[in-house]
């Protein structure tokens, strides 16, 4: 066994070796993958799907919820978590299982920073290492444009927005896209709804609920009913869903880096 200390502050004893993993955290999940650990991975949750190999495995936990019934019987060596909303099943979980918990980014650097530490603490340190170089190179030929005014929204259950806490904000503006909200010491908040209109943001950018069906005038239909048609971002064309139906921004993983910046480098 080896002794770590969590994000949590929390002791974890870690098995020296690894054969049975449960991620709770689809970021999470997609490191394991390309770490070469996909094959040790039992559990996940329903929001684990990258990669697509991540969707065969056995769906064991929400956000908030997990049943120590079905983790008892994948008998997991290490349960692997994210702080923050998950704080409360960590604890549920952790006297029952080495628990190990990693902080939510808070930036762009972070997310990078989570695929060495996972690496770490699963024995594949060099894997992780390797990864980390790959990321930060796949950055360097970014094309980053003039300084631009944003507004930024995930739809997790209703409009939430993203504050100076947040890895979000910092990869907005690592782009040159200035969150309305990023001078709000919070990572995340309900929006104003009526502020944003009076602040005439340059972009808007809205990412919709995961597994939603996106209906085919959305951006009209949010426009007419916040009563934004005289903003900028809607007069110029520059109101931008995010693609695909899963999670794109709110995804902390690697692929945040090699989809999301060089969808942000196109945007005109």
């Amino acid at each position: 066994m080896v002794n770590l200390i969590d994000d949590r502050n929390s002791e974890v004893k870690i098995p020296e070796r690894i054969d049975r993993i449960i991620s709770l955290s689809p970021a999470i999940t997609e490191i394991l993958f390309e770490l070469g650990l996909g094959d040790k991975v039992v559990g996940v949750t329903p929001f684990c799907v990258r990669p697509r190999e991540a969707q065969k495995r056995k769906k064991v936990a929400s956000y908030g919820y997990a049943s120590i019934e079905q983790f008892e019987k994948l008998k997991p060596d290490i349960i692997l978590t994210v702080t923050g909303y998950q704080n409360t099943v960590a604890d549920q979980l952790a006297s029952h299982f080495a628990t190990f918990s990693f902080k939510l980014p808070s930036s762009l650097a972070g997310v990078i920073d989570l695929v060495t530490k996972v690496g770490i603490v699963t024995g594949k340190q060099d894997e992780g290492r390797i990864i980390e170089r790959e990321l930060w190179r796949s950055m360097k030929d970014l094309k980053i444009g003039r300084e631009k005014s944003v507004y930024f929204e995930c739809d997790l259950g209703g409009p939430v927005t993203f504050g100076s806490l947040s890895y979000i904000t910092d990869v907005l503006r690592f782009m040159n896209f200035k969150s309305l909200y990023s001078e709000n010491p919070r990572e995340w908040l309900t929006p104003d709804l009526e502020f944003v209109r009076s602040a005439d943001p340059e972009y808007v950018i809205i990412e919709p609920k995961m597994f939603s069906k996106r209906e085919v005038n959305l951006v009209d239909m949010l426009v007419s009913e916040r009563k934004w048609k005289n903003i900028s971002a809607y007069k110029n064309h520059r109101i931008h869903l995010t693609p695909g139906n899963y999670d794109f921004f709110a995804h902390h993983g690697p692929s945040l880096i090699r989809e999301v910046l060089p969808w942000l480098e196109k945007i005109e």
